[in-house]
């Protein structure tokens, strides 16, 4: 049914992960372009850069809102989620249904459907609240979920905040062990770069690593909350029993320009993709 979406969101997947490689290749080759690449490790830097952000983090959230975290992130990365107009397509043909097959025939959609949110509004329906109260439960629903987010980014914005300065940490260490060998050029030329490379990785980590993740859980959640503002209209639109097609062009509005192109399709044709009988077309 929507293989066309599949293979648009494959394809859109393949390009970030190109894109990616192209930008750490070209970032890994910078360091290593003029060559003595090893003077760039230094372990004991980034144990205690690693150490100090990770006990910083523990020191500041609990174990849960760090589990939480991974899980996050493992969701952001690794699973694609809808664009508005397969929303849009699913809540008109939901609408359609209801109105050939009665409200108690969305109750199978409810228990398949894996959009959460979705399955959330269409139980609020089929329970027979009114719009108010299905628009006053979404909308909490909408607003504790963008919290709980927030929470969770919060926390690689933390390790994003300390990762440098335990990089300066590690920096005063170097610095230690080459005032030590004071008057013997070969420590102090030693112990430069060790001391000079605990700032990078803090650095690194922080910009390369944390502040991206943490933007990438914003984003996603931004996207999500506009998917979630899309099924409340559209379930509020049922809840209310207006037309499908004023439904339609309702919740287009929150479609750009290029994806409203042949959005408007006939009953017809939304009959034979939901399997309805002839009997119940008649009623439409």
């Amino acid at each position: 049914m929507y293989s066309s979406d599949w293979v648009f969101s494959f394809k859109q997947a393949k390009k970030n992960i190109f894109g990616i490689l192209i930008c750490v290749s070209l970032f890994l080759a910078g360091f290593f372009i003029h060559g003595n690449s090893g003077l760039y490790v230094n372990l004991s830097g980034f144990l205690i850069i690693v150490g100090g952000t990770l006990g910083a983090t523990f020191l500041s959230y609990n174990m849960k809102r760090i589990e939480i975290l991974f899980k996050v992130l493992k969701t952001a990365y690794g699973r694609t989620i809808k664009r508005p107009n397969e929303i849009v397509s699913i809540l008109v043909d939901l609408s359609v249904k209801k109105r050939l097959q009665g409200l108690l025939a969305l109750q199978d959609d409810e228990d398949e459907t894996a959009i959460v949110f979705l399955r959330q509004a269409l139980g609020l329906l089929v329970d027979g609240f009114s719009k108010e109260q299905i628009r006053e439960a979404l909308t909490s629903e909408m607003y504790f979920f963008k919290m709980r987010r927030e929470e969770t980014r919060r926390v690689l914005q933390t390790m994003a905040d300390v990762a440098p300065s335990f990089g300066l940490v590690g920096s005063v260490v170097g610095l230690i062990g080459m005032l030590a060998g004071q008057g013997d050029s070969t420590i102090i030329m030693a112990t430069i770069p060790v001391a000079l490379t605990s700032t990078l990785y803090g650095i690194v980590l922080a910009n390369f690593f944390f502040l991206p993740f943490a933007a990438n859980i914003r984003e996603r959640t931004l996207q999500e909350l506009f998917l979630q503002k899309i099924i409340l209209e559209g379930v509020v639109a049922m809840s209310e029993d207006l037309h499908p097609k004023m439904m339609e062009r309702r919740l287009v509005s929150f479609l750009t320009p290029s994806a409203r192109k042949g959005r408007f399709v006939s009953y017809e044709k939304i009959r034979q993709r939901l399997n309805l009988s002839e009997e119940v077309r008649e009623n439409v």
